[in-house]
């Protein structure tokens, strides 16, 4: 039975549940009522600077003054010192690599503005809390950098990123940037790029390493027709996960006729915006054509009453398989057998008991990035350290 309008709640414990309706949401506000100057604290944030009304405020305008006010400084008071962040083309271990890496970017593309669409949440200053925060991004490449010589061409990509804090400090993070759609936008050969940062992790000694089937299907097993609800803390987080266990590991695409209303947008990677079933469906098919074995893993579920009605829902996740067909990443082209792990985030609004927006976040470049590193183990295993 679909969840219509019990109070699913955004944050789990005393505190969250009695301020997740005072809690700021991004979606109907302009900027500067998103960062207001003259609000008291809305909801128990021990230990977080005085300037931030609530756990939104603090990620809103945490990331406003570090990328558009250029304040990088402030990493070192909102970023433990031993930080882990874990990007869709990598992971750092250390502040100083979020400052260094910061500051790259910074000056490679000076006009991008990250804008808000959505930050879903849950905690409270007890436990921590947890926030999934969707960008869209938009700017030009005007400077040298990591994308090479400048080409001048604007581009719109999504990224989200969600994050651990406690006491104002950011101690765990995911990233995933839609580097791709960047990268096609400003007239880069999304191959190439792909094969220098394949060379560089090479050249470290990061091999890629096949290590055998995923946990879809045990030996000749069917795939489990329960899924793993451990992750979820009330009926609707439950219910959105019963329905990915359906549609993505059990391959039953037709629930997605049942859960999706027939009028949902889909916002997917490289910006696209697609309506109805049938694009919803064909999207989801061409991830699994491109990696027939893939398993679809929940890491975390998230959601929060929405304004407009409904809820958001947030969900972290991989898909981990094999390359071994054609699908909706066209860059992979012809199957590798290659393993891949691909990293999404995915942003439900839930109303009336379907979805009626999905945005689905993954890196393609990051999957074209870990096919290449393979390619090159398999050159250095035939032909020594000279190919």
């Amino acid at each position: 039975m679909a969840v219509k309008d019990q109070a699913a709640g955004g944050a789990d414990g005393k505190a969250g549940r009695a301020a997740t309706g005072q809690v700021l949401q991004a979606e109907r506000r302009d900027f500067v009522d998103l960062v207001p100057e003259n609000r008291g604290r809305v909801q128990p944030m021990r230990g977080f600077d005085p300037i931030y009304t609530d756990i939104v405020d603090y990620i809103i305008r945490c990331t406003h003054r570090i990328w558009d006010e250029r304040d990088v400084g402030l990493i070192y008071t909102h970023y433990t010192h031993d930080c882990v962040v874990y990007s869709a083309l990598g992971t750092s271990y250390t502040r100083e690599e979020v400052v260094q890496n910061t500051i790259q970017r910074m000056f490679m593309l000076p006009e991008r503005r990250g804008m808000a669409t959505q930050v879903i949440w849950s905690g409270n200053e007890d436990d921590g809390f947890y926030t999934s925060h969707l960008v869209t991004g938009t700017g030009r490449h005007t400077q040298p950098g990591p994308y090479g010589p400048p080409t001048g061409r604007t581009f719109v990509a999504r990224t989200v990123a969600d994050c651990m804090i406690y006491e104002n400090m950011i101690f765990r993070e995911w990233l995933v940037v839609d580097t791709m759609a960047q990268v096609q936008q400003i007239g880069l050969d999304p191959h190439g790029f792909a094969e220098a940062m394949a060379k560089a992790s090479f050249d470290k000694g990061l091999l890629a390493v096949d290590i055998g089937e995923n946990r879809r299907m045990i030996g000749q097993y069917p795939p489990t027709s329960a899924p793993d609800l451990e992750i979820a803390k009330n009926d609707l987080e439950r219910e959105v996960l019963g329905w990915l266990h359906e549609i993505h590991n059990r391959r039953m695409f037709g629930k997605i006729r049942d859960v999706y209303a027939p009028t949902v947008q889909y916002h997917g990677p490289l910006m696209k915006e697609l309506y109805g079933h049938g694009a919803v469906t064909h999207q989801t098919v061409g991830l699994y054509a491109n990696f027939p074995d893939g398993f679809f893993m929940p890491q975390h579920i998230c959601s929060v009453p929405c304004d407009e009605g409904g809820y958001k829902v947030a969900v972290r996740w991989i898909v981990e398989g094999h390359h071994l067909g054609w699908g909706v990443l066209e860059s992979l082209g012809a199957p590798t057998g290659k393993r891949v792990q691909l990293m999404g985030m995915t942003h439900l609004h839930v109303k009336n008991g379907r979805i009626v927006d999905d945005w689905t976040t993954y890196d393609e470049m990051s999957a074209l990035m870990q096919v290449k590193l393979a390619q090159m183990a398999d050159r250095k295993a035939a032909f020594g350290e000279g190919f």
